[in-house]
């Protein structure tokens, strides 16, 4: 597999207080990466570093590398990073006061498409790659804080690839869904793979096993250890993971 993001040295702050710490791996293309370990090593400010949303936060800051095909993110501006970095948060976000359409619409708005042609060819297509079309064709005007839970997932995701980032980040998209919405997001996940580089956030275990290409360990803001998942989860090399992989503590 050919690398998509390397980071180099890569350690983050909140004011003072450093929660992250080091880090240096890569990330491959066209795979499922997954991030685990307990609340709090840092799994979350590890994505925001990514695509520069770490930056937003008052008194953060970073030291190291960052690398999208081999240039330092922080060489692009933030709206260029986050078009080619996109992210899906943990709870569904979508925008209250704007319909499905809309919601859907609004990156490429923010990129200047305006022809109505345009606009619906690329909500259209993100709709159907996200598994939401059929669910919502014939009410496409309706907001969409009116969707269930799993299907605000599926448009917040439909909203995120309808401008063509390269990388998709994940963190937790599934943990305040339902068995049945997490099935779909997961089978989504397995099929956005064939088109983007899919780096996920997850407590759950079993997720990562079943998802990830590869899987990075945290711990207390530090890469413990990285490898292919199967190997990481029946053949961890260090302690710490072997105990977190067994569930002793987490």
């Amino acid at each position: 597999m050919t690398t998509k993001l390397e980071l180099a040295e890569l350690s983050a702050w909140y004011g003072p207080k450093q929660v992250l710490y080091d880090l240096s791996f890569t990330i491959p293309d066209g795979a499922v990466t997954a991030v685990i370990g307990p609340s709090g090593c840092g799994k979350t400010t590890f994505l925001r570093c990514l695509n520069r949303l770490h930056d937003a936060a008052p008194g953060a800051r970073t030291t190291g590398r960052v690398l999208l095909d081999g240039v330092d993110v922080r060489r692009q501006d933030e709206i260029t990073v986050r078009c080619r970095i996109g992210m899906v948060f943990q709870k569904p976000t979508p925008f209250p006061h704007l319909s499905i359409y809309d919601n859907v619409a609004s990156g490429l708005r923010l990129l200047g498409v305006h022809r109505r042609e345009e606009l619906d060819r690329g909500v259209w297509e993100s709709l159907v790659r996200a598994g939401l079309w059929e669910e919502v064709r014939e009410n496409v005007d309706a907001p969409g804080t009116s969707l269930s839970g799993g299907q605000q997932q599926r448009l917040c995701i439909a909203r995120a690839i309808a401008v063509r980032p390269e990388v998709l980040l994940m963190d937790e998209p599934c943990s305040a869904l339902d068995p049945i919405a997490t099935a779909k997001i997961e089978g989504l996940i397995t099929e956005l793979k064939r088109e983007y580089t899919v780096v996920i956030v997850t407590h759950n275990l079993a997720q990562a096993r079943r998802l990830a290409d590869r899987t990075a360990f945290f711990y207390l803001g530090k890469l413990v250890e990285y490898d292919r998942t199967p190997e990481l989860f029946e053949h961890p090399k260090e302690a710490l993971t072997e105990n977190y992989v067994a569930g002793r503590f987490g």
